[in-house]
């Protein structure tokens, strides 16, 4: 088997490893914010534990990797979290496509499409309890 081959070989049975870093945020009405990340970004529900429109624990993929997880606003105990309070970057192959989805969603958009002097095409919206989800093509730089 040349080195090639083995190369090949080796880099064919890694993979990569589920996520270990998950940002976590908490909405007011989180079932209705499960429905307008999906609707609007794209993002797809993995679990939802709730107890009517009280959701304890909520994890959603992102198509590209990686995902968010979030539940209802808690105000008491060792997990305390306001709603309207997060931000997150997300990596999107087609920041286009995304920016006109989620204008036609209803999402309010903050920065309007841009590219960046570093290359990197970029925007940013709010969702309806006032969290900032910046959406673009840079990647980070090599670990």
């Amino acid at each position: 088997m040349s080195t090639e081959q083995q190369t090949t070989d080796q880099t064919t049975e890694t993979t990569t490893p589920a996520p270990t870093v998950w940002p976590a945020l908490a909405a007011r009405d989180a079932l209705g914010m499960i429905d307008f990340l999906e609707r609007a970004f794209g993002f797809r529900r993995v679990v939802v534990i709730a107890d009517g429109d009280r959701v304890q624990h909520a994890e959603l993929a992102w198509s590209e990797g990686g995902g968010i997880m979030m539940g209802s606003e808690k105000t008491e105990g060792h997990w305390q979290q306001k709603a309207g309070t997060f931000g997150a970057y997300v990596v999107c192959s087609d920041p286009d496509a995304l920016y006109e989805r989620a204008k036609a969603a209803g999402a309010t958009i903050v920065m309007e499409l841009t590219t960046t002097d570093y290359g990197s095409r970029d925007f940013i919206a709010a969702d309806p309890e006032g969290n900032s989800w910046s959406f673009g093509t840079y990647r980070g730089e090599p670990h």
